[in-house]
């Protein structure tokens, strides 16, 4: 498949139904070059006809889609620091299979093994041929052209983590990190999708971000811009998990808001969660986010803590990139009504007024996005080798 088609695919798949003129404003083509591949994508039956495009004044234009039933699926692997998610998803973002979900802590030394067993599971739900790639997510300094993961040591079967799994199942395997996967899902099918100047942070066990600048993804110099979580903005001693102090992960991730409320059931505290503590030892992050939002005040009150710190950082990033939007992503966005306020308060505090008034921070409502992440890059890192099942 040419290089020309692919791009209509692309196209298609990110913007939804076009017109052939939307089509060649988008992909920088001639009309009858679109025209001439639009035909003949047609007739092997991967575009459909969608009726009209809105007019515009004059005779309304034919849409196309795409036909996602004649397109093979992607396998999007989400990876966090304590969970493994699976799911093979078609061209219109639908599951085949359902979600899988498996505890997998990626400091244990068998992460990999694990994770390609889950993976194996997924396989075995669906035909191996109908599967053209494999798309992973991943916390950590990426290299998605190298397909490794420098935040490994480089005798681990996690460092070239893309390479080992496309070893280990025989297929096409793009790596990228989670926030940067979350960021172009919403932008393109989340909260980001009417800004062109938009900072996406995941809020998880970790604080990412993914910055999208003028309508384009920013990696920076060496590809890592985005890390956000090492901001130095705390004043704890507590080391952050790069081995540094100050870090805003340490008060602003949902680790932090875990282990404080762990403190808090530990010194007796009154609290739906005190069974759950008192049966293991410890709550997890799920069970905090389901308490607070249950209005459970310990866990509100833990909530909050990490919100105020989150909109301290967020004020920080108004400063230096002066954005449209801010939107909270990731698996802590669930927990917007407890958060929001403290954000707000924050951002008022630390922010000059005439640069925060023009930002809106908005929280996603996309469920499982860093899935929905996987399959965004998958898309927009297909070439012709990887595209050869749809020929």
């Amino acid at each position: 498949m040419d290089k020309l088609k692919l791009s209509i695919i692309r196209r298609l798949y990110f913007a939804g139904a076009q017109s052939i003129a939307e089509i060649s404003s988008a992909v920088g083509k001639s009309v009858p070059n679109i025209t001439a591949s639009i035909n003949q994508l047609v007739e092997a039956n991967i575009v459909v006809q969608n009726g009209l495009a809105p007019s515009t004044g004059g005779r309304r234009a034919a849409s196309f889609v795409l036909n996602a039933e004649a397109l093979p699926s992607i396998l999007s692997v989400a990876v966090d620091q304590y969970y493994t998610s699976v799911v093979v998803l078609d061209f219109a973002n639908k599951p085949r299979t359902e979600v899988l979900t498996e505890n997998i802590r990626l400091a244990e030394q068998d992460a990999f093994v694990k994770i390609c067993s889950l993976i194996s599971k997924a396989m075995e739900r669906v035909k191996k041929d109908s599967v053209f790639m494999i798309a992973l997510t991943i916390p950590g300094f990426v290299d998605s052209l190298e397909g490794i993961n420098n935040s490994f040591a480089t005798d681990t079967p996690l460092f070239d983590i893309g390479g080992n799994i496309e070893k280990e199942f025989d297929l096409p395997t793009f790596v990228e990190n989670d926030s940067t996967a979350i960021a172009i899902a919403e932008y393109n099918f989340g909260q980001g999708t009417d800004a062109k100047d938009v900072m996406v942070v995941n809020l998880n066990w970790g604080v990412g971000l993914g910055m999208i600048i003028d309508g384009d993804l920013y990696r920076g110099h060496s590809g890592y811009a985005g890390e956000f979580s090492h901001i130095p903005l705390s004043n704890m001693s507590k080391l952050c998990s790069c081995g540094k102090k100050g870090c805003l992960e340490v008060e602003a991730s949902l680790i932090a808001a875990r282990d404080s409320a762990n403190e808090m059931l530990a010194s007796g505290e009154e609290s739906v969660l005190q069974s759950s503590y008192a049966q293991k030892g410890f709550i997890t992050g799920d069970e905090l986010l389901e308490a607070s939002n249950g209005g459970d005040q310990l866990a509100i009150k833990a909530v909050r803590r990490i919100g105020y710190m989150l909109g301290k950082g967020i004020a920080t990033l108004i400063h230096i990139i002066n954005p449209e939007k801010v939107v909270i992503s990731g698996r802590g966005a669930k927990a917007k009504r407890v958060l929001l306020p403290e954000i707000q308060s924050a951002v008022l505090e630390f922010a000059i007024p005439r640069l925060s008034k023009n930002t809106k921070i908005e929280f996603s409502d996309i469920t499982n996005v860093q899935l929905l992440g996987s399959c965004c890059v998958a898309v927009a890192n297909m070439d012709k080798t990887i595209m050869k099942a749809i020929n």
